[in-house]
């Protein structure tokens, strides 16, 4: 495992990566879910951050996100050298995170647009609507369609879309191919390419691992809450015995 940072240093913001999680602990309740977790990611990079049922990797996100659950008891975030660790999520929100959970949580009796300029109701903002329907034109055809009345493909377009109208730094993404058809899971893929390619740093937690690393540019697998492996996605790809032992793949 290529190690991601020097553990002799005295503080994680002297890192030169745009996103450091440093030594991270967390918690449900009593239960050791993620531990001494570290990685870094460049601004602009596509992470796919992997390993098996139960390994912590939606945990990891959320400790990002700075949510209650699970608890963050040591270690360390940095985004772009703001001390993510000591936010509330609102204010982790703020400086520029952004968490699509795996359920999407469109918000029902609201249309696809009314869900987007709800998101836009407080700074920062982001995107504008009209950029937003560029990037996903099956949104604009449906901005007056009550959101939840989507297919699972467009609800999660719907979603992505919704973090963007927020002026965002890093998307994470929880599980955002599940239950999607291969044709809708390359749509998402080439879309995630474009927000790549406007500077946006992602973090994708994904089961389908062959779709993420064909995507990321870097992996880091965990197994029982610790980094196993951090590198080259295209590396896990080419290593067979990498995939079977960490991903079952």
């Amino acid at each position: 495992m290529n190690a991601p940072f020097d553990k002799n240093r005295n503080n994680a913001a002297t890192s030169p990566k745009f996103l450091s999680v440093w030594e991270i602990e967390a918690y449900y309740g009593e239960s050791y879910i993620v531990q001494n977790v570290s990685f870094d990611i460049h601004e602009g990079e596509i992470l796919a951050l992997l390993g098996r049922n139960g390994a912590g990797k939606t945990s990891t996100l959320r400790a990002i996100a700075r949510l209650d659950n699970p608890e963050l008891k040591h270690g360390e975030i940095w985004l772009d050298h703001q001390p993510l660790h000591q936010m509330k999520s609102h204010q982790a929100a703020a400086a520029g995170i952004a968490l699509v959970p795996e359920d999407r949580r469109i918000i029902a009796g609201l249309t696809v647009e009314e869900n987007l300029q709800l998101a836009q109701i407080a700074p920062p903002i982001g995107w504008s609507l009209d950029r937003i329907y560029d990037l996903f034109p099956r949104l604009r055809e449906r901005r007056k369609q009550e959101g939840v009345t989507l297919s699972g493909g467009e609800q999660q377009m719907l979603a992505i879309a919704r973090a963007l109208a927020r002026d965002i730094k890093v998307l994470l993404l929880d599980e955002p191919y599940e239950g999607l058809a291969p044709v809708i899971v390359q749509e998402i893929a080439k879309t995630l390419n474009i927000i790549r390619d406007q500077g946006i740093t992602t973090v994708i937690v994904e089961q389908n691992a062959v779709a993420a690393l064909k995507l990321a540019d870097r992996a880091v697998i965990l197994d029982t809450g610790t980094v196993v492996y951090d590198g080259s996605a295209q590396d896990v790809l080419d290593d067979e015995k990498l995939r079977a032992e960490y991903l079952a793949i």
